[in-house]
């Protein structure tokens, strides 16, 4: 019976995937996805800068909590890519962009999953008072640091939290890149990427306008030089 079901929905998703979209479920990872990032580094931002005291801890409560709910939502997005893989649209085209594009979507995943980890690990080794829980009613469990000496626990804490803060650093850089990318692929190329993943989104009809020309014949003189620049090194 479940092995039915399991099959019935890996049809439906693959039906969307024939048609260059992605299933509705792959889009709600998404977009949940994105607005929990765009949420916990707003909030991590403003609770840096509260008082200590009863808000400072309401504010660390509900990080924590987000943060483990968004551990969660990554290893299923990931078991859900891997059972329903995505479809083969223009950004999968050979070349630089190609390249970059799943470059950008592995330095992303590890993001995704560096950050509520070493959040994890640093409350593990030096806050195991404070309880964490997933959706708010469902215990979650501390690292087992428990029976390590406390000079060991900070020291954990404090590489933790120095890839916390580098991990920070790399998600808020690859954003506008991963946006503007999409932009790109929606307003110059004119392809198909953006309507895949937001389908209520039509795609561009009609001539391309001055500047979409100009920006297409920029970057096609930028591409060639690169290239004579490439072969030249190449052949030193």
């Amino acid at each position: 019976m479940i092995d039915r079901l399991i099959g019935n929905v890996l049809e439906w998703a693959a039906g969307h995937t024939d048609e260059g979209r992605y299933s509705p479920v792959g889009i709600l990872f998404h977009w949940t996805m994105a607005a929990l990032v765009i949420f916990q580094l707003f909030w991590g931002w403003w609770m840096g800068r509260l008082p200590v005291g009863g808000d400072k801890v309401a504010a660390h409560d509900l990080h924590y909590l987000i943060g483990v709910l968004m551990l969660v939502l990554v290893m299923a997005r990931l078991a859900w890519r891997t059972l329903a893989p995505g479809p083969i649209n223009d950004a999968d085209k050979p070349g630089w962009e190609s390249m970059a594009a799943h470059a950008t979507h592995y330095v992303f995943y590890t993001c995704l999953f560096g950050l509520p980890l070493t959040g994890w690990a640093m409350i593990s080794a030096t806050a195991r008072e404070q309880d964490l829980s997933l959706v708010g009613f469902i215990p979650w469990p501390l690292m087992p640091f428990g029976d390590l000496a406390a000079v060991q626990r900070w020291r954990i804490e404090a590489v933790a939290e120095w890839m916390h803060w580098g991990l920070i650093l790399a998600l808020v850089a690859l954003i506008p890149i991963h946006v503007g990318a999409a932009l790109k692929h929606h307003f110059i190329d004119r392809d198909d990427v953006v309507h895949g993943m937001l389908p209520i989104l039509p795609q561009p009809s009609g001539p391309r306008s001055r500047w979409q020309r100009r920006w297409l014949a920029a970057e096609q003189w930028v591409r060639a030089r690169a290239r004579r620049l490439w072969s030249a090194f190449r052949h030193r």
